[in-house]
């Protein structure tokens, strides 16, 4: 069940970001509900601003550590554990899985799995609470310079494989040296190789499929989304939620709950 005043909302960018930018959302909770909340891998990095209160995430130690209030967050391998300290308001960019390279600056393996601190970078960038369009505006203009200051480019072959593994393609015959560049090209505008993004991209459509908590609603999910059977399923919920199907069904919680029900696909926006 949504936390009383729960909200989230997505908008498509403008058409000169569209290209690297796949949405801008918010999500605000005023009362949130006190559970750890696990985010799975989707392919998509993201940089966000906290309003209200960050979150605290969990460390490979076990220990519970404040986030910034302005983060970006790389592509992720492995399960991503959140819970809420406070009222919870929020307003944040999800790029193309290629189109953060030119802002960020270095390559995307360097935020691979991390969270790097955005706070110096965002000063200044104070989108009003409440108000969910408005929040918006000022993340979109603000990219906006940051695109024209930076002229932004991709990178055509990385983006061809991107869209191959988002409309489930096969990949085309490379040579080994030909394998070894795009590697290393995505390596450096996206941050993992392109058979993990293709598995992320799987495991992700999952979601897109999933009508209930049930052990056969998952499967056939599962089915749909491209996996040979339950077995294989399993040991991606291990690897990318660290449980099982329907353990994450039943704790599902906040952020974690809306940001599953969101389809991930490029073209139309998720309805709100």
């Amino acid at each position: 069940m949504p936390a009383v005043g729960e909200r989230y909302e997505e908008f498509e960018p403008p058409a000169s970001l569209r290209p690297f930018v796949r949405a801008l959302w918010t999500y605000a909770a005023p009362d949130p509900e006190p559970a750890v909340q696990r985010i799975a891998p989707d392919g998509c990095p993201e940089l966000i601003l906290d309003i209200g209160s960050p979150y605290e995430e969990q460390g490979t130690d076990g220990v519970f550590r404040l986030q910034p209030r302005a983060l970006f967050a790389g592509q992720m391998t492995r399960p991503l554990a959140l819970r809420p300290v406070g009222p919870v308001e929020l307003v944040a960019v999800r790029f193309e899985p290629d189109g953060a390279r030119d802002w960020l600056g270095v390559p995307l393996a360097e935020a691979t799995d991390r969270r790097l601190d955005m706070v110096g970078r965002l000063a200044g960038l104070e989108p009003p609470t409440g108000d969910p369009a408005a929040q918006v505006e000022v993340m979109a203009r603000w990219l906006e310079a940051q695109r024209r200051a930076g002229n932004w480019a991709l990178d055509p072959a990385v983006r061809a494989e991107i869209e191959a593994a988002g409309e489930e393609r096969p990949t085309p015959a490379r040579s080994p040296a030909g394998h070894r560049a795009l590697q290393r090209r995505f390596r450096d505008r996206v941050g993992v190789p392109p058979r993990l993004l293709r598995s992320i991209l799987r495991f992700r459509r999952v979601f897109d499929h999933a009508a209930g908590p049930d052990a056969a609603g998952w499967l056939e999910a599962g089915l749909e989304a491209g996996y040979f059977d339950q077995p294989q399923l399993a040991r991606d919920f291990r690897r990318f939620l660290g449980c099982t199907a329907t353990e994450w069904a039943r704790e599902q919680a906040g952020l974690a709950r809306v940001i599953a029900s969101q389809s991930y696909k490029p073209g139309p926006l998720s309805p709100h």
